[in-house]
């Protein structure tokens, strides 16, 4: 069975995606995750783009990687350029990379429309470049690109740019789907004439405009094709690429094939979060393979075929890519959701146990409310705890106050004073915040942190709100997700009303008791 070269384009593709730019050390860092995880090649960009990409290339000189081989990313020489002159082709070998990768022109329009030459010049152009390079001592990736589009309209010539490039020295040909709106079945069937044709390892590089990037390259492995192209978590111009942790885990999963070392395929998940945050994206919660939600049972029915033989629901083991199963607890939640949650979170409650029904009457009754416990765990387990006994209150609130001032010279000021009773003490105390609700969570901190220090360590990391009855207008129900965090975990929180304040009370309240029962709970 052939190996499946995987090729992560995330540097030099990726960041041609909407909101993402890295810095040279961003870039420095992906390309350790990437060398660590097994890819076979990282393209790196073009090394004279920019001053950046300069930088990040002189850089890239000191690193010693493991497994994955760097690539410099360059164009043919311009029409009216020899190659020895040429300024891009010049910098390609000043990067010192053993592999480069050249994109050309394969569909016969661009070469009219976009470089205005002839289609024979365009034939030596490609000749001249690919035989320049090699003669240099470097390894050869040949990018065609639109060779799907140039092949439905020109397929003698588009083929004809690919025999060139071989006969030049090209050690892959890569058939690119440059606008992502070819079909799979198209991919594979072109792929299969392609590769009869011509006697040379092929890759495959697509796009996703019509949301089938990852599936049209699957149809060129099973057509021949072994080197893959992507970028993680699919970033790219327009919808992107290729998602590449999908790929990896299709091919080595699904397909059985041979592409990152057996031991490494854990680390996809991972490595989607960590690109994730050096992109300043949110993760894809929905990303199959990786994303929070892609082991996820709601349903009851779901939830207890899973609990007797979980691939009733799951097509793989969760850990075989480094993700775990996730219960949801909501309405439509059975007996046995309670429980396997329950068991998720590492509080008991026996299937027989009345304490289990106890819990999904609240929760039902809750939600109907406009509670939502699928994105606050911690709520969830506040419930359970005072459901069986283990929960403890370490204050209770005597009242506070929110004030937002605009004052003379235009700054919005936001006041909260608060009033909480630890025991038979009372601290009254007020803090300043950048909203309301972050006046609120400080003051609240603080008039608890002289009795309980340990809240030093805890701050808000996400507020979202959601109108649960629009129609209602200003007097719609709210709810408010709190995500709060220490050195240690994440976690969750709800709270709902019809006053947006008294909502992020709720939440902030749950937010603190979570991290008072966990730290402090079990030693006292």
């Amino acid at each position: 069975m052939p190996r499946i070269d995987i090729y992560d384009t995330t540097l030099r593709d990726g960041v041609q995606g909407a909101d993402i730019s890295y810095s040279v050390e961003s870039q420095l860092r992906i390309v350790e995750r990437l060398d660590n995880l097994g890819v076979s090649f990282i393209e790196a960009g073009q090394p004279e783009s920019n001053p950046k990409s300069k930088s990040f290339f002189a850089r890239l000189r000191e690193m010693k990687l493991t497994h994955a081989n760097l690539v410099a990313f360059g164009k043919t020489r311009h029409p009216r350029s020899a190659v020895e002159e040429d300024a891009g082709l010049r910098s390609l070998l000043d990067a010192e990379t053993e592999w480069v990768a050249i994109v050309a022109k394969s569909w016969d329009l661009h070469v009219d429309k976009v470089l205005g030459i002839t289609l024979d010049k365009n034939l030596t152009i490609i000749d001249d470049t690919v035989r320049f390079l090699k003669q240099n001592g470097r390894s050869v990736i040949f990018d065609a690109e639109h060779f799907f589009d140039g092949y439905k309209h020109a397929p003698d010539y588009a083929v004809k740019t690919l025999e060139v490039a071989r006969d030049a020295g090209a050690d892959t040909l890569v058939l690119c789907d440059t606008n992502g709106s070819s079909l799979p079945s198209t991919v594979g069937d072109v792929t299969r004439v392609v590769k009869e044709q011509l006697a040379v390892p092929l890759g495959i590089h697509t796009h996703n405009d019509v949301g089938m990037a990852v599936a049209a390259v699957v149809a060129a492995v099973e057509s021949g094709a072994t080197q893959v192209h992507g970028t993680v978590n699919g970033y790219g111009e327009r919808c992107g690429n290729a998602d590449l942790c999908a790929l990896i885990a299709v091919i080595a999963l699904k397909l059985g094939l041979d592409c990152i070392p057996q031991d490494r395929l854990r680390g996809i998940t991972e490595l989607s979060h960590f690109v994730a945050e050096l992109s300043n994206m949110a993760p894809d919660d929905r990303q199959p393979f990786v994303g929070r939600f892609a082991f996820l049972h709601k349903g009851g029915m779901h939830v207890d075929a899973v609990a007797k033989d979980a691939t009733t629901y799951e097509h793989i083991d969760p850990e075989l890519v480094g993700n775990r199963r996730r219960i949801a607890i909501s309405e439509v939640s059975g007996k046995r959701s309670v429980i396997e949650k329950a068991d998720e979170l590492g509080l008991e409650l026996g299937r027989s146990h009345e304490e289990a029904r106890h819990v999904l009457e609240q929760v039902k009754d809750l939600e109907s409310d406009g509670y939502h416990y699928e994105g606050a765990e911690a709520s969830f387990e506040l419930i359970v705890k005072k459901s069986t006994g283990e929960y403890r209150s370490f204050f209770d609130l005597a009242g506070f106050r929110v004030i937002v001032e605009k004052r003379d010279d235009g700054r919005l000021i936001s006041e909260a004073t608060i009033k909480v009773k630890v025991g038979d003490k009372e601290e009254h105390t007020a803090a300043e915040g950048n909203g309301p609700v972050d006046a609120l969570d400080h003051a609240l901190r603080k008039a608890l942190e002289k009795f309980y220090p340990i809240l030093r360590e805890m701050h808000l990391t996400d507020f979202k709100v959601r109108i649960l009855d629009s129609q209602a207008a200003t007097a719609a129900r709210t709810r408010v997700l709190i995500e709060s965090s220490d050195q240690l975990r994440t976690w969750g929180t709800v709270g709902v009303s019809e006053n947006i304040i008294e909502a992020s009370y709720q939440a902030l309240v749950d937010a603190v008791e979570y991290k008072l029962l966990k730290d402090l709970a079990s030693s006292t």
